[in-house]
């Protein structure tokens, strides 16, 4: 039996590289989703509901489709570090975590619109900044232009360079698609890459 078609709910080109690399054929579908937090909602939760409704969003679009949708939500002493936006923003969270270490949630759900069962898992990323200068923080703001990335920094571009020590279950999790938990998931939907 032939599975269904697979969806990236979102636009980034990272989380796209990072799905291209299970060698499964899929597209890619905008899910124009406000990201942010409910009062009180924990990063933690935050992560995984926004995730679910990246996957809920376009499944009136593709409604015969797997689809995954994931969310990042960057946390360090209980305030959230999400998108900055602007350069002053990115200015100071990164001032904020230099010489700390960030709690980095992402959240990935992978949801069978037809049936409208959805698999979703949290996966933890601990960061340990670099004591940067102000020097450096702002020659990385020049080079890279984080401004669309939680906590400013891209750990898959020049962000690397920011970054003492990362620590988790999954080294693709902090780029925002953790494929080790979506495998895992993908096979619960009788999905594998390895399938023949």
């Amino acid at each position: 039996m032939k599975p269904p078609p697979l969806i990236l709910a979102s636009t980034s080109i990272y989380r796209r590289e990072l799905l291209a690399r299970l060698g499964l054929p899929f597209a890619t579908a905008n899910p124009a989703v406000d990201e942010t937090l409910l009062p009180d909602e924990s990063p933690e939760d935050g992560a995984l509901r926004l995730s679910q409704a990246k996957a809920r969003a376009v499944a009136d679009v593709h409604p015969s489709a797997l689809i995954i949708g994931s969310d990042q939500v960057a946390c360090l002493d209980g305030r959230v570090f999400g998108k900055p936006l602007t350069h002053p923003n990115a200015v100071r969270q990164l001032q904020a975590m230099r010489g700390r270490q960030v709690n980095f949630f992402t959240g990935i759900c992978l949801l069978h619109a037809p049936s409208g069962r959805a698999h979703c898992r949290g996966v933890p990323t601990l960061v340990t900044f670099r004591d940067l200068s102000d020097a450096e923080i702002e020659r990385y703001l020049q080079l890279e232009q984080p401004y669309n990335c939680a906590g400013s920094a891209r750990s898959e571009g020049l962000g690397i360079a920011l970054i003492a020590r990362i620590d988790g279950p999954d080294p693709n999790a902090l780029i925002g698609l953790p494929l080790i938990a979506l495998c895992d998931l993908l096979r619960r939907e009788n999905v594998s890459p390895l399938q023949p």
